[in-house]
């Protein structure tokens, strides 16, 4: 046994190696991507891993491994669910022969998403376990345990994560994987696997039967816990479960706590149980009042999002310990908790004046493309029409933000080229542009651009490929011709695909040359058929060159017209008397700013061999 300093992600990595996974798919979203990668960078000599087209793709995959006995699992975000959501309502209904677990990294506080979405309740929804951990060692022990239930049962297991968790680090005790004798091989049982009507009656009657067995082994099961307090003060009990039982311990170290481990099917025996013991009952949970809801279900007088008629814990955002050193205080404060609760000593201390005015105020920060970024030449282009913009999940969502102001709607994967296409089917009286990035064509692109084609649409549709998928930390995809071990494979070429689907007009540009993507996207603009334009540029950060050029400022040129601040490059610098200057250490002299000034104050020069960078 060793003891190392893990993330979460990367103990869930461990927990899958120790639990003898053979197979392990996914695709890339931020909380959940290292999973995958430190299976495959650590353990690809014993499990199989692929990043998949997109997260239905991923699951569909796991559960074909899963047919033949092998364990396996799929990875993915909050969002990825919603995706993957079809094949895994059918999958409750079949149930599973080796064991098979869904890691699901929910965002909290939607650090990196465009929502914020629980993954208790599709558990709930497709009546299928779900399994929650509050640090590393519980999500590399959880993830073992869950692949135990789900072989026990026959039941898919959703592994629910969040960001606190994925990427907070805590000390992980690891053991070497004892090798299980398992023979990986299909046998053919289509009253089991394939749900017809006459088949799927019996499964849904067993699916029921399988949930209240679940419920059952839940309420006894060690991946949920009592802590009572030792000194015998009954008075206030929290139910609580994942980062937010690390916060109730901090705050409440005095409460009685059920932390639960095993949320459902939900554990009624032991809500029971504990609310006896206990003279006030708190549900503190992040985002929804998942538990809550079911204690008021079974009789039990909860306090949770509300005390009285005020809110109490937050049913959206991250909790942290702030917010639960909040809910303490009101609970002191309020008449109908006060009783059950003592003041805490650390907030009846007194704390030390700052003089404020000598804390120097720190500037925002709101996220950029980066110096260089292909994408800016596209989104400089189009400002310049009066055009509408469908956007899509991808670095290239920061076409919103000033001075490109250039994004006028995002949705969801996909949904770039399939929005765009809704407008112009509205006769809308501007006309529209779909963009969505290369990875996200392969993802759910391709339908949207088949709909355009098949259905007559005139939609200017853009790829801006930067040839990785750029968001979630460079992860390769079908276009890069890399697989995620690294090893050569097909490169899909957007331009072939699109015209096999139908799309006449395919035209590739160099989105780093402004004229011709200018004219490129006014041709397709005024087109009356739709056009594909394949934005083609490597993102500096994943495929780095050694720097040959430089740019600076001619300030004898200059007019300070502040024409060339207009692409929002962050290398571009003005000082108070609008003496604008290129950064050194941020510009990858990708020429934009050149073209666009006016006065030919933008100059290139040779840089010293000894000085170029890498970019």
């Amino acid at each position: 046994m060793e003891r190392t300093l893990l993330t979460g992600n990367e103990a869930i990595a461990r927990g899958a190696y120790e639990a003898n996974v053979s197979v392990a798919t996914g695709y890339p979203g931020t909380p959940s991507t290292e999973i995958l990668e430190n299976i495959s960078k650590f353990y690809k000599g014993d499990v199989y891993c692929e990043w998949s087209p997109n997260e239905k793709v991923a699951f569909e995959a796991a559960v074909g491994a899963s047919t033949t006995g092998a364990r396996s699992m799929t990875t993915m975000k909050l969002v990825g669910l919603n995706v993957a959501a079809d094949p895994l309502m059918t999958l409750a209904y079949t149930g599973v022969i080796g064991g098979f677990i869904a890691v699901v990294a929910d965002d909290p506080g939607m650090n990196s998403s465009q929502d914020e979405q629980d993954t208790r309740l599709f558990a709930h929804f497709a009546k299928v376990p779900v399994l929650e951990p509050a640090d590393s060692q519980e999500a590399k022990d959880y993830l073992k345990a869950g692949f135990e239930i789900s072989e026990k049962f026959g039941t898919p297991v959703i592994f629910r994560t969040t960001v606190t968790i994925s990427h907070s680090r805590s000390v992980v005790e690891t053991v070497d994987p004892i090798k299980l004798d398992r023979p990986h091989s299909f046998k053919s049982n289509p009253q089991k696997l394939v749900p017809i009507p006459a088949f799927a009656r019996a499964m849904r009657v067993r699916l029921e039967e399988r949930v209240e067995a679940l419920a059952e082994e839940a309420a006894k099961s060690p991946l949920n816990r009592v802590e009572l307090n030792p000194n015998g003060d009954r008075r206030l009990g929290i139910v609580t479960s994942g980062a937010a039982y690390q916060y109730v311990k901090e705050a409440f170290p005095d409460a009685n706590i059920l932390k639960i481990g095993w949320a459902f099917p939900y554990p009624d025996k032991l809500f029971l149980d504990f609310a006896e013991k206990v003279e006030c009952l708190v549900v503190i949970e992040e985002l929804e009042d998942f538990m809550e809801r079911r204690l008021r279900e079974l009789g039990v007088k909860t306090i949770g999002k509300k005390l009285g008629d005020e809110k109490l814990v937050p049913k959206y955002g991250a909790l942290d310990v702030d917010v639960m050193r909040r809910v303490r205080r009101q609970l002191c404060e309020s008449p109908l908790t006060s009783k059950y609760i003592d003041a805490d000593p650390a907030q009846a201390e007194p704390v030390p004046s700052v003089d404020k005015a000598t804390i120097p105020a720190l500037p925002g920060r709101p996220p950029v493309l980066c110096p260089g970024c292909p994408h800016r030449g596209v989104f400089y282009a189009l400002s310049k029409f009066k055009c509408v913009v469908s956007g899509d999940i991808g670095c290239y969502s920061l076409g919103v933000a000033p001075p490109l102001n250039c994004m006028d709607t995002i949705l969801c994967m996909g949904g770039g080229f399939t929005v765009a296409h809704g407008i112009n089917c509205a006769k809308n009286d501007r006309p529209v542009v779909g963009v969505l990035g290369d990875s996200t064509f392969f993802h759910s692109g391709m339908t949207g651009l088949m709909d355009v084609v098949y259905n007559k649409g005139n939609s200017t549709l853009v790829v801006l490929d930067n040839r990785i998928t750029a968001m979630t930390g460079h992860q390769d995809n079908p276009g890069t011709g890399k697989t995620i071990n690294g090893d050569e494979t097909f490169a899909a070429d957007i331009g072939e695909i699109a015209r096999a689907m139908g799309m006449k007009n395919v035209v590739e540009v160099n989105p780093r040359n402004l004229q011709e993507t200018s004219d490129a996207l006014k041709k397709a603009i005024e087109s009356d058929e739709p056009e594909l334009i394949v934005a083609k540029e490597p993102c500096p950060l994943a495929y780095k060159k050694k720097l040959t050029t430089g740019m600076r400022v001619n300030q004898d040129k200059c007019k300070k017209c502040g024409s060339c601040l207009k692409l929002g490059c962050p290398a571009l610098e003005r000082d108070e008397n609008k003496t604008v200057t290129v950064n050194s250490a941020l510009c990858v002299s990708c020429g934009l700013c050149k073209q666009v000034c006016k006065f030919s104050a933008l100059e290139e020069f040779e840089l010293e061999s000894t000085k170029g960078g890498l970019v």
